[in-house]
């Protein structure tokens, strides 16, 4: 089972010249005015991080020297137009995708210089990610798909089935555990998805597109959830969305376009979310 994650901060303003070495390099940046004071290192930081696919003899820049602070207990969206390489970033911050160039630490680690098989165990230790096309097992009920994320953290037997139980009744699936999913509506599957990422509370949550398939009440039960994680337990959640319904519970908004990013949209850590149910 895989896992992964993202981030981000702006290009120009967090990161000068003398990034230019990230081997050498331990990030320490200030945090937004709007958030506690004081220096932290960073959750989630990437360096220079460049894509391009090749195409017959020709290059496609994909991202274009990416530079990203995330700081721990904060939820970070990122939009942008179709195309712009969010979910390309996305992959790559969660090591599913290796960048072309640049460097991605996360807590502290740089992903890019992990073998195969120390990455696959630093995103299962570390790593919640929630998949646009859900990624379910299609022969195991709700309940199993998140058990079986349990048993690859050592949890397993009745503790995993209690758990994985608590998790669907905490999303509103009390009474479709038992259920396979295809049984499930499309925005049920999502709400399974979003379970399995978060049990057992991974210090970092990477979401591809988590709302798409909820109304605007489930989808912010569902972004409710991880900044309820960010705020009490210090995950750091970073979302790829275009949905407009949820932009009052980021702290930052990021945006995307042709491979770059702009600076952040800050958001008063305090405000309280408006919406209609």
């Amino acid at each position: 089972m895989s896992a992964s994650l993202l981030s981000a901060a702006p290009q120009s303003a967090q990161c000068s010249d003398r990034y230019n070495d990230v081997s050498v390099i331990s990030p320490i940046v200030d945090l937004p005015s709007n958030l506690p004071t004081g220096r932290v290192q960073p959750a989630i930081f990437a360096h220079d991080v460049q894509m391009a696919y090749q195409t017959g003899h020709r290059k496609v820049p994909i991202l274009k020297g990416v530079d990203l602070a995330i700081q721990p207990g904060t939820i970070q969206l990122l939009m942008g137009p179709s195309g712009s390489g969010k979910t390309t970033f996305l992959s790559i911050l969660a090591g599913i995708l290796t960048p072309t160039g640049g460097a991605v630490k996360l807590l502290g680690e740089d992903i890019t210089q992990l073998s195969k098989k120390a990455l696959a165990e630093f995103r299962l230790e570390n790593i919640g990610f929630i998949f646009q096309g859900f990624n379910l097992f299609p022969a195991l009920t709700a309940r199993e798909n998140i058990e079986i994320a349990l048993n690859l953290k050592g949890i397993r037997g009745r503790r995993a089935r209690k758990e994985a139980k608590e998790l669907l009744g905490r999303d509103g699936l009390g009474d479709r555990v038992d259920n396979l999913p295809r049984d499930l509506s499309g925005g049920e599957k999502q709400r399974v998805a979003v379970a399995r990422a978060i049990a057992q509370k991974p210090p970092l949550i990477l979401a591809d597109e988590p709302t798409a398939a909820l109304d605007a009440k489930s989808g912010h039960q569902v972004m409710e959830l991880m900044r309820k994680l960010a705020k009490e337990d210090n995950s750091t959640v970073v979302v790829v969305t275009h949905d407009p319904r949820i932009v009052d519970l980021a702290d930052q908004i990021v945006h995307m376009e042709d491979g770059r990013l702009s600076a952040p949209d800050i958001y008063p850590s305090n405000a309280q979310p408006q919406y209609s149910h």
